[in-house]
């Protein structure tokens, strides 16, 4: 009589909701904060004075299709 063994299987892990929702919120605030610098922070939209946030994010918006000029 042969006998055979068997590999131990893996078990899934369960995330609770509760632990990943901060982060989730979180990096969708993020999220929003940078398409916004990205889209709008320019002209009467503008919070922070100047083209300096502008013209550091010009290439990222022509690349994901702003307009800008």
């Amino acid at each position: 009589m042969t006998t055979t063994t068997f590999a131990p299987t893996a078990q899934p892990v369960v995330i609770p909701v509760r632990e990943v929702l901060p982060w989730a919120i979180f990096g969708g605030l993020l999220l929003i904060l940078a398409i916004y610098f990205v889209g709008a922070e320019e002209g009467a939209t503008s919070l922070i004075k100047g083209a300096y946030v502008h013209e550091f994010v010009h290439d990222g918006r022509h690349l994901l299709g702003f307009p800008c000029h």
